[in-house]
């Protein structure tokens, strides 16, 4: 059968009966929002998505089959780089561009049949999303989690932009993969780091989330609990405060090292006689990435010609400028324990500097001289004053209660985590709401104003350093709304992944133009009960979008603080190399030419059963054609059933393994299992074709069978449903249930063994007795000629296992 030439007539049919609409408030019990992460729109979608998109259609219809009240939306992560990078080089306004893209992509979802309720769609690029980017950035704002700051920033040469933090992946911008180098600009933050213990202790609530993504979570977010340690500057008594987990050690600091980018270190030896070698050493630091200074290996610095007073022995420790240290991490200061700790160790041989042995190993003598490696792990303190002798954990906590008593010091908790630095130089995204007057400062752009729209018109996209915006006049001269100056807008945009940290809340109420969303829609429909995405954005847009739920909380827009009860992560779709596919390398498969040649259903089949959800998939044609052979298995054997009269004949072999297919499909599509669902549906067409002609049942099978394929191929489901007879959509019929009595086998098969060696098989009925049993073994075929006339010991019989005949 053609298959493709019946998919538009139920995609029309589809559409006109409504039938993926959602209500504007579910039954309470009976909700179920079933989300899939919006796409980038630089193209038409690819394999990779389409993936994603079939699970959550999937799940949707089968959902929808259980009587649920299933909001399945969609819509575009519309702003972002690549717009404005198209507009460089294709000569049209990103807007064109995007808008164009959308278009194309929204018309192959369709063709897909994937059921979207398309009324909620939204779109980030447009003003009407784009307004609540900035009445939430205002209500940041107010709360004090919105602020500006000079801040050494990550900057990306080749986007010319600023990145956050989590957007540098192994030193290098997670996008274009050049490497990251730092600079000092006033930028907009906001301030994430004061919801560090919230995010972090929140993670043990999400049960339904894998154990990877909260893994990388937490150890993004990064808490841990030590000591503020303050030295002093000597001899001005400046202070100088060092994290450490290690307060155990303090005893053994022979040296403290500065991170070149701290406000100190340009300095600390101002007329001294090193002053040049530092200020050199400095610069040459900062023109290398930080995952180059961090890397493992030989550790650089300068000594400053400057020393710090230890807060307990008044010993004056050498103060060196260290390539090691970061100033975003920590203080930007760090004590140096050679004997403890391998990076100061590599530092301190390199330059000659002391180490002291503070810690030593239960019952065993270290010495400084002949070290080899810090020895980092707990243990008996030594050479530490009053606590020698201590543990070091009680040590930890003698010390730091010391510190706190002499003022220079107390116990501490740090998290990794940065404020989200949001700013970005580049013309295609948010505009940030705020304005700058000489008189009044920085002012928020009064509600009633927004939005703040993107200049349209002739824009030089071309990146300079700075926002293309600060070139437009029209835009950025404003009056101030206190005093009616004079005055400028702010001339950056925000982090595209502003929009992808509430769209789920707009979904629920896309045309309000009061709010953001209504605080009751959103009570009904949150939080969202399945999620599914790839992974790769574990510590960027999974962790945002928590941040900002838990603001909108704290505000008052939703009940819920958490967004999301369970988390799928789907693997990613390679070549059959295993390469990964980009336009680039020319290794892309694109699903609209997949549909032109064999239609949805077929490539749905074909990606559904490559491999289970969560794993990569090697894509190969073979898949497509062994999902066209199954499909056209299944048409045959279902014309066949169309012709035959229904009767009372089923055999029992047919009626168990319908049932127990019914009951494998449900519990694989509740685990994400499709892959073997679909192998459930083979194997009972296997035993259909098999027993067809045993009885007249086919017809009824056939529409249980129609249900259960329909999650899979909702297109040749709703053919076979309505050639059954039936006037409504397969998806408004319930979902079949199993009986448990036909799961119970009446025959069960056992193994004959011959001294206890297997030398045949068995049927009996299940619950035969042990005399039927053994006079069943006795009198087959095999068993005789390998007793002969060999003398019968002994017939041991474990019910419905085996019967072993042991014989002389």
């Amino acid at each position: 059968m053609n298959f493709k030439e019946i998919e538009p007539k139920w995609q029309k049919f589809w559409e006109n009966k409504g039938l993926f609409k959602a209500p504007s408030e579910p039954i309470p019990d009976k909700k179920y929002y079933n989300l899939v992460m919006f796409a980038y729109p630089s193209g038409d979608i690819h394999i990779g998505h389409f993936r994603n998109y079939t699970i959550g259609d999937a799940l949707a219809r089968y959902k929808k089959m259980r009587g649920f009240d299933v909001l399945h939306p969609f819509g575009w992560d519309a702003f972002g780089l690549p717009a404005e990078e198209a507009a460089i080089k294709h000569g049209i306004h990103p807007r064109e561009w995007t808008l164009n893209n959308i278009e194309v992509s929204r018309v192959t979802l369709k063709r897909l049949g994937i059921g979207y309720d398309w009324d909620r769609e939204v779109i980030t690029c447009l003003p009407d999303y784009y307004r609540w980017n900035q009445w939430i950035f205002l209500k940041m704002f107010e709360k004090g989690l919105a602020y500006q700051a000079e801040s050494l920033v990550n900057w990306c040469p080749h986007c010319k932009t600023v990145l956050a933090n989590e957007q540098v992946e192994d030193g290098a911008c997670w996008r274009c993969h050049q490497e990251v180098t730092r600079k000092n600009l006033v930028q907009w933050f906001f301030k994430i780091t004061e919801y560090a213990d919230r995010l972090l202790q929140d993670l043990d609530r999400l049960e339904g989330w894998p154990e990877r993504v909260k893994a990388m979570q937490r150890n993004w977010i990064g808490r841990s609990e030590g000591a503020r340690v303050i030295f002093k500057l000597d001899p001005e008594r400046t202070e100088l405060p060092v994290y450490t987990t290690r307060p155990d050690t303090l005893f053994g600091v022979t040296f403290i090292s500065i991170a070149p980018e701290h406000p100190l270190s340009k300095t600390l030896s101002k007329g001294l006689p090193e002053e040049k070698m530092v200020n050199d050493f400095i610069e040459s630091t900062l023109r290398r990435t930080e995952r180059d200074r961090t890397a493992q290996g030989e550790k650089n610095g300068v000594f400053t010609g400057r020393y710090a007073l230890h807060p307990m022995t008044g010993e004056k420790i050498p103060l060196w400028i260290g390539d090691y240290v970061l100033a975003g991490y920590g203080t930007g200061i760090v004590m140096g324990v050679p004997a403890h700790d391998q990076r100061d160790f590599i530092f301190a041989k390199k330059y000659s500097l002391p180490i002291k042995v503070v810690v030593e190993p239960h019952s065993q003598e270290l010495n400084a001289l002949e070290l080899k490696e810090a020895y980092e792990a707990y243990g008996t303190m030594v050479n530490s004053g009053p606590f020698t002798g201590f543990f070091s954990f009680d040590g930890i906590k003698a010390i730091t209660e010391m510190l706190k008593e002499k003022g220079l010091g107390d116990f501490e908790v740090r998290f990794k985590i940065r404020d989200w630095l949001i700013s970005r130089q580049r013309y295609w995204g948010t505009p940030i709401p705020m304005i700058h007057c000489e008189k009044c400062g920085v002012v928020p752009v009064p509600y009633e104003d927004l939005p703040v729209k993107l200049p349209e018109g002739k824009i030089d996209f071309i990146p300079k350093g700075r926002s293309p915006l600060e070139d437009v006049p029209t835009f950025i001269e404003v009056t101030c709304p206190k005093c009616k100056q004079k005055a400028k807008r702010d001339p950056d945009t925000m982090d595209t992944f502003v929009d992808s940290s509430w769209y789920f809340l707009r979904y629920l109420d896309p045309k309000n133009e009061k709010l953001p969303f209504d605080p009751k829609k959103a009570n009904a429909w949150m939080p969202v009960d399945q999620y599914t995405g790839g992974i790769e954005h574990a510590t960027l847009h999974l962790l945002y979008f928590r941040f900002f739920t838990k603001v909108l909380h704290d505000l008052g827009y939703v009940r819920i603080d958490e967004p999301v009860v369970r988390l799928f992560n789907h693997g990613m779709v390679s070549d059959s190399q295993g390469e990964k596919m980009s336009k680039s390398k020319g290794n892309t498969v694109s699903p609209s030419d997949l549909i032109a040649q064999v239609g949805a259903d077929v490539t749905r089949i074909a990606v559904f059963f490559a491999a289970p959800a969560e794993k990569e998939i090697l894509w190969s044609e073979d898949g497509i054609g062994g999902a066209e052979r199954f499909l056209n298995r299944v048409w045959r054997f279902f014309e066949s059933a169309l012709e035959q009269n229904e009767g009372e004949e089923r055999p029992e072999k047919v009626w168990r393994k319908l049932h127990q297919t019914i009951k494998r499909v449900t519990e694989d599509m509740e685990r994400f299992s499709f892959h073997t669902a679909i192998a459930a549906l083979m194997e009972l067409l296997n035993v259909l074709e098999e027993e067809k002609s045993k009885g007249k049942f086919a017809r009824s099978v056939m529409a249980i069978y129609a249900q259960l394929i329909s999650p899979f191929t909702p297109h040749i489901a709703e053919e076979m449903w309505e050639k059954l007879g039936n006037k409504s959509s397969v998806f408004q019929s319930e979902w079949p249930s199993y009986d448990p009595k036909a799961l119970e086998e009446s025959e069960i098969e056992i193994v004959i063994q011959v001294n206890g060696k297997v030398r045949d098989h068995l049927t009996v009925a299940k619950g035969a007795k042990e005399e039927e049993i053994k006079l069943k073994a006795l009198d087959s075929p095999k068993v005789k000629n390998l007793i002969g006339d060999k003398e019968l010991k002994k017939i041991i019989v474990v019910p419905e296992k085996l019967v072993n005949l042991v014989v002389q």
